[in-house]
């Protein structure tokens, strides 16, 4: 071979490049003899929106539907799918079932590491523009990314944005709201021994101008039954950092505290509960703040939210 040349692999473009697209790819041009940045990739930036939009839904892996990271595969038909998907399919195409193997749609993989788009929560608000690779790394992170359903009651696979969760958890779950940065709530169970049945408690407070959720449920702790009680707040960590709450429960004479940071509603309901990050009870004790009957549980918990000077 002769010094500077290359070899490259060309993927037919009716076997690796979708047809609607054949308008973004025919300024494409590879140049072996080049060792600068391929022309191509400057004219793919240029390319209309619909054309960058079409680019984005072919990269779309059709089994998990994220976008694809090269490695890249393909099948015998040019039908592409990401690496990691391979084994979901039992190596067999999706598509029209051929079997997989190990061909890289090397084309659209370089495709992939020229173009830039739009982050995909721009309808809510991000004007983020990233290199593709970098792009889906932003989106795993974007602060306008939807957040997930804080209702622990039930697997809700309800996202959005804040506005929208606070009437989703109102008119779904019946969940009640109050204003102010301060409560007292108290919590009735019949049967405390049913630490395993024991039902999922989610109010909403609104104060700052924001919403915060306040849990409080049963569960066993190794093999010990414990109630506890934390704060999430509806919205990201870094603004969940300005904000602090305490919790106090009590009875005949005692009382347990607790303060704390609200944890974002991005940590998920089980992780908070998990990281014990709030006001545990054990059942000894909270049938003893309940009047000292233990045939019933009458919990009183208080508390206040405050912002950080």
């Amino acid at each position: 071979m002769a010094p500077g040349s290359s070899i490259v692999t060309v993927v037919p473009e009716s076997d690796c490049v979708d047809h609607g697209l054949s308008e973004a790819l025919s300024s494409i041009r590879l140049d072996g003899e080049s060792t600068s940045k391929p022309s191509w990739a400057a004219s793919l930036v240029n390319v209309g929106l619909s054309s960058l939009t079409g680019l984005n839904d072919l990269l779309e892996c059709p089994v998990c539907t994220n976008s694809m990271r090269p490695p890249i595969l393909q099948c015998p038909n040019g039908h592409t799918i990401c690496s990691s998907c391979k084994h979901r399919v039992d190596n067999h195409c999706p598509t029209c079932r051929q079997e997989l193997g190990n061909i890289r749609c090397l084309a659209l993989e370089k495709v992939a590491e020229s173009i830039q788009l739009p982050c995909k929560y721009q309808s809510l608000g991000c004007a983020e523009i990233h290199p593709y690779q970098n792009k889906l790394k932003h989106e795993e992170l974007c602060r306008f990314r939807p957040y997930s359903c804080p209702y622990a009651g039930s697997e809700c696979l309800i996202a959005g944005d804040v506005p929208m969760l606070v009437s989703h958890l109102i008119n779904d779950h019946k969940v009640d709201l109050h204003e102010g940065c301060t409560f007292n709530h108290r919590y009735v169970k019949s049967n405390p021994y049913e630490v395993e049945n024991a039902t999922w408690m989610l109010t909403v407070f609104k104060c700052f101008g924001q919403h915060f959720c306040l849990h409080f449920e049963a569960f066993l702790l190794g093999m010990s039954p414990v109630y506890m009680a934390f704060l999430r707040f509806m919205g990201e960590e870094s603004e969940a950092r300005n904000f602090c709450y305490s919790l106090e429960v009590g009875g005949n004479g005692r009382k347990l505290t607790w303060q704390g940071t609200p944890r974002s509603i991005r940590d998920g309901h089980k992780k908070v509960r998990d990281s014990f990050d709030g006001l545990i009870i054990h059942r000894n004790m909270a049938l003893f703040f309940s009047s000292g009957t233990r045939q019933e549980l009458k919990l009183r918990v208080t508390g206040r939210i405050w912002k950080e000077q």
